[in-house]
């Protein structure tokens, strides 16, 4: 066991080992109606006043209208918090209508999905961005090897990796 507090993410991102997941931020339970911007909100600036310095994210963690990403721009950014490190993560498909992800991004939408992440969040580069390529079989029968190439190649963000 160690006493570490913080490691480095990406390699070169040092942050806490706590850190705040967002998949829940549009919902109070997993298969719940969406929830309340504002308990949203006020979740994620209550976290960064405690201390968490990282958040992980991903523009499929929606609900009804409810966006995980727009909830934390709108709760933190204009500017963010300095040293506030934001990792999300592309390769579900998730329809506007489904409450879970559905299927794969084709390797060719998986720069689009960086993009709508961009918008989202209201930033010009991302942190971090995983490729999520488990549980749902990927469009087009593409290996997990050819979007990861097509992911690697897309632009605007400073580290890449591959997420379960």
């Amino acid at each position: 066991m160690t006493n570490e507090t913080h490691f480095m993410l990406g390699g070169d991102l040092r942050v806490r080992r706590m850190g705040f997941g967002a998949m829940r931020l549009p919902v109070g339970a997993i298969d719940g109606p969406p929830r309340d911007p504002e308990t949203g909100r006020k979740v994620l600036r209550r976290a960064v006043e405690l201390g968490v310095d990282h958040i992980d994210t991903a523009a499929f963690y929606s609900r009804g209208g409810v966006a995980a990403n727009v909830l934390i721009r709108e709760a933190l950014g204009d500017p963010y918090p300095e040293g506030l490190v934001i990792a999300t993560k592309v390769g579900p498909y998730k329809g506007p209508d489904d409450p879970f992800p559905t299927g794969q991004v084709s390797a060719d939408g998986l720069r689009a999905e960086v993009e709508r992440n961009l918008t989202e969040l209201g930033l010009e580069r991302l942190d971090l961005v995983n490729l999520r390529p488990g549980g749902i079989d990927p469009a087009g029968g593409e290996s997990i090897g050819e979007r990861f190439e097509a992911f690697a190649a897309s632009a605007r963000r400073a580290s890449s990796g591959i997420s379960g």
